[in-house]
């Protein structure tokens, strides 16, 4: 009998060694987890399992948007080579020089209107992409186009600026037939045409960007 008094204590003071053991190790964990530097009310620093803490950050490691281009832009090259850059640049972007509108010798290139895009379901939101289109259900945008003009202006016999104007137009099918309606621009379409030429003259892209992308 009294063996198994003896080995009863034995077992209880080991239970009650192992809860508070294991109490403490709690206790400590809780105070390195509640510690931090930045403690107001409803701010709980480093612990952020409750209150108002930094929490989960989605926006870091965002890639940032591209700044525009400046335009007009400046070019190193003579006039004469950059326009043959122009034309060479509108042949890989399927554009097709409207010789009737431009003027080479006075540094003006003009595309004929290119449709790039085509289709009630698409267009809208392709629209949105080169034009501020009014938001008006009385319109059903099918098709978009733009023409592009390049005017070169020679600053030196090594340098020139460069400027470059789309006009973007929506067409809608109405009752009343199909109308072609200007839209302001966005400056996509000029930015786009001018990385391209930018990277056909100097043989890479503009600092900060990808090869321009062909259409």
């Amino acid at each position: 009998m009294k063996k198994f008094v003896v080995a009863l204590l034995v077992v209880v003071v080991a239970t009650i060694a192992v809860f508070a053991q294991g109490k403490g190790v709690d206790k400590q964990s809780e105070r390195v987890r509640d510690s931090g530097s930045q403690k107001t009310p409803a701010n709980n620093g480093t612990k952020q399992n409750t209150g108002a803490g930094r929490g989960f950050d989605f926006g870091k490691g965002r890639t940032a948007p591209v700044p525009p281009l400046p335009n007009p832009y400046r070019l190193a090259g003579r006039r004469d080579v950059i326009l043959k850059a122009i034309q060479e640049v509108m042949r890989d972007r399927k554009l097709i020089v409207d010789d009737a509108a431009s003027k080479p010798s006075d540094g003006i290139i003009v595309s004929q209107p290119y449709r790039f895009i085509r289709g009630a379901v698409v267009s809208q939101s392709e629209l949105g992409r080169y034009a501020d289109v009014p938001n008006s259900t009385a319109r059903g945008w099918t098709q978009g186009r733009y023409t592009i003009t390049v005017e070169v202006q020679p600053i030196d016999g090594l340098n020139c600026n460069v400027s470059v104007n789309a006009k973007i137009e929506g067409r809608t099918d109405g009752v009343t037939g199909a109308e072609w309606v200007t839209l302001p621009t966005l400056g996509v379409a000029e930015d786009e045409f001018l990385a391209a030429l930018i990277e056909n003259v100097t043989g890479a892209p503009p600092p900060g960007r990808a090869p321009a992308p062909t259409p």
